[in-house]
């Protein structure tokens, strides 16, 4: 067996199980403050939860994607080390309470993401924003384009669906910026979801559409998160694409000191999460795919999900936890 051969089955034996239990941690503590109104607080536990947890496991962790650069966020920084330093090295993107403000309103669709791949394979992507469309898996490749028109794009998606354009629901942030991609949605026939938060949700809804009746994902929204949807892209064998916004030249002076040669790149699901990528999500709020944490008198159930690209597995895990001491 070679060098790869023997990370991937590293990946696999210790990590596929293990991630469930970091992102459930982190849910769980992010639970407790649901409707609380407090967006730090939430965020703040769910940090917390998520790094001691990651501490445990047998990785020698870098953090890629996280909560922000080191002067600007104390625990699970870009390039945090974290794990306990044996077995393989990796990339971690992770989110510990993805959609704070969903979560402080208690509002559908909050989540604790992490993804995992092999060392250097993750997009090192600034803070900035990022230009994104994203279908599920089962259409034929160059189906959407970046570059295509909103019009364009969901009459093309149409046509490989074999579905009336009326039939395509779209999944936007509802934000100011995109006044003009709403309407010329809305002037195709094609339905609107529009969601005020979570935008890897909205992109992980597309690989599910008889669950979540969400076609296709258009706008744009944090690089960052950009990079955690695509990884669970890859796991399904959905379709990304996205492009950074970097219209300053601070931006662009940022972006070159991570790696980024190329500012008006069109990157692929495939060039931000390469390799073998784990994958693992739980619900802090109940959502279109996942329950969100429940506390019983005498236990607390999560519902995750946790994938893995090289075998395209999807495992469903919902659990129910009698030992509380653990959280």
């Amino acid at each position: 067996m070679n060098m790869a051969q023997n990370i991937v089955a590293g990946l696999d034996r210790i990590l596929t199980m293990e991630l469930v239990r970091v992102t459930e941690r982190a849910a769980v503590a992010a639970a407790r403050l649901r409707g609380r109104g407090d967006e730090k607080a939430a965020d703040q536990v769910a940090v917390d939860a998520m790094r001691e947890e990651l501490n445990r496991l047998a990785i020698k962790g870098t953090v890629v994607i996280g909560e922000g650069e080191r002067d600007e966020a104390p625990m699970l920084y870009i390039g945090e080390e974290v794990g306990t330093g044996k077995g393989p090295a990796v990339d971690i993107a992770l989110d510990p309470l993805e959609g704070t403000t969903i979560c402080a309103k208690n509002l559908p669709n909050a989540l604790a993401v992490i993804a995992i791949a092999e060392k250097g394979s993750l997009l090192f992507a600034p803070d900035v924003y990022m230009d994104k469309i994203a279908i599920g898996p089962g259409y034929a490749e160059g189906v959407i384009g970046i570059d295509a028109s909103p019009a364009e794009n969901i009459a093309s998606l149409a046509r490989a669906k074999g579905v009336a354009v009326s039939e395509i629901t779209a999944c936007i942030l509802d934000r100011p910026r995109h006044g003009r991609l709403i309407e010329a949605v809305r002037a195709t026939g094609a339905a609107i979801r529009l969601i005020g938060d979570g935008d890897v949700a909205g992109v992980i809804h597309t690989t599910d559409p008889d669950e979540t009746g969400i076609d296709i994902y258009l706008g744009t929204g944090g690089a960052p998160e950009g990079v955690l949807a695509a990884a669970a892209l890859r796991c399904t064998g959905g379709q990304m694409q996205g492009r950074l916004i970097l219209d300053t030249p601070e931006k662009v002076a940022r972006a070159a000191k991570m790696g980024i040669v190329d500012p008006k790149r069109i990157y692929r699901a495939q060039d931000m999460a390469r390799g073998d990528v784990l994958f693992a999500a739980t619900g802090v709020t109940d959502g279109n795919m996942l329950d969100g944490v429940k506390f019983g008198p005498t236990y607390i159930t999560t519902h995750t999900i946790v994938l893995r690209s090289s075998s395209r597995t999807v495992r469903e895990i919902k659990a129910r936890h009698q030992d509380l001491e653990k959280f």
